[in-house]
């Protein structure tokens, strides 16, 4: 069983998405892709399931909410309650109308902040952690895909002549 690593290098991002369809139809395993930006329709091809980030960030919203609504029942009936603009605090159900805009940007607020910290906590992109980019251009102009020599059932020499039949421009071997 060889623990090597192929990275096949492109230019374009059209081209990859070819070469990755091209590879997948026969049967290699692609085990990740590295681009200065997000490459629509890849996910599917390459067989990246669906994000959850979108629950997350609902959960995170609801949270968001629950604590704007909950804050200002505690700030302007329980704690300090005023008549602002003759508007009386005596119950919570009659200033609700007036809780609409805060309540929806700190949901709003908690929903982007949850999201970024999980994004940044799923991925290990922490300050101080060292990156994974194997191919620094990748941040720039070129296109990288990663495939484990282990994961196919293919040699490597034949999953190096199936990338060679794509627009290639180098495939960079390393030792894993």
């Amino acid at each position: 069983m060889s623990d090597k690593t192929i990275y096949a290098i492109y230019d374009d991002d059209y081209v990859l998405l070819e070469s990755a369809k091209h590879l997948v139809s026969k049967g290699i395993y692609i085990r990740d892709v590295f681009s200065p930006f997000p490459i629509h329709g890849l996910d599917p091809v390459i067989g990246l399931e669906r994000t959850r980030i979108a629950i997350a960030a609902f959960i995170y919203g609801m949270i968001g909410v629950s604590l704007a609504l909950g804050g200002m029942y505690y700030f302007m009936i329980q704690d300090w309650p005023l008549n602002i603009g003759g508007k009386p605090n005596f119950t919570f159900v009659e200033n609700l109308p007036s809780f609409v805009p805060i309540t929806f940007e700190f949901g709003v607020l908690c929903a982007a902040h949850g999201m970024a910290i999980t994004y940044l906590l799923r991925n290990w992109t922490l300050p101080g952690f060292k990156g994974k980019n194997p191919y620094p251009r990748t941040t720039d102009d070129r296109f990288v895909m990663e495939i484990h020599v282990h994961d196919n059932d293919a040699s490597e020499e034949e999953i190096k002549n199936w990338i060679n039949e794509t627009h290639v421009l180098e495939i960079d071997v390393k030792n894993s």
